[in-house]
């Protein structure tokens, strides 16, 4: 008995070695967004023309900043309490899976707002990413086939169900587009980092 308890004390600090990177990633996400929007603020803004412009060049690299600026601490506010929480269940499974969905959901997202958005605007914030994160735990428990993770889908979708469909109606100032393409990332990450994808490889 005593050979297997480093064993299972191993196993332990594993996990919880695991969680916690995963954790700590979420916790750089977000201090940067806090970050960001501490010197937009004292600079007078001066960070936003770093949003996804729409079909213009320049406007591309908006695509990787755009989720760490916001317009205000009131937006930053409004999407950080969804971003933690759907993040940090995300996050349970490690660093590295917080990352990958996290980039997919920020790339795909992004380029599919920059190429579809009205001319001559500029699109900021992490609403995208939260529409990500929340496709993907809806999502990721048909494709893995796991009872557990449908289970935190469906709770999901019974508590932000009606703000992330209501997110994809036409409003101003409101990018629907960065919803859509960020909800559509999403579906893509839980595809991509399916048990069957890792088997198959």
């Amino acid at each position: 008995m005593s050979s297997q308890t480093p064993a299972k004390r191993s196993g332990r600090s594993v996990d919880t070695a695991k969680i916690g990177g995963g954790l700590k990633l979420l916790a750089l996400l977000v201090g940067l967004m806090w970050l960001s929007e501490v010197i937009d603020t004292a600079t007078h803004g001066s960070l936003d023309q770093y949003g996804i412009i729409s079909r213009e060049p320049r406007g591309l690299i908006g695509i990787l900043t755009a989720p760490f600026l916001h317009l205000g601490f009131g937006h930053l506010i409004s999407n950080t309490l969804p971003l933690v929480t759907l993040g940090a269940i995300i996050a349970i499974s490690g660093a590295a899976r917080l990352f990958a969905v996290t980039a997919i959901v920020v790339v795909i997202g992004g380029f599919g707002t920059w190429l579809i958005s009205p001319p001559n605007t500029i699109t900021i914030g992490a609403s995208g990413l939260v529409f990500g994160y929340a496709s993907y735990l809806i999502l990721r428990g048909l494709f893995n086939r796991r009872l557990g993770q449908v289970l935190i889908g469906i709770v999901v979708i019974m508590v932000w169900g009606s703000a992330l469909f209501g997110g994809l109606l036409p409003q101003d100032g409101i990018s629907w587009q960065g919803h859509l393409f960020g909800g559509i990332a999403g579906v893509i990450a839980a595809w991509v980092l399916s048990d069957d994808k890792k088997r198959a490889k």
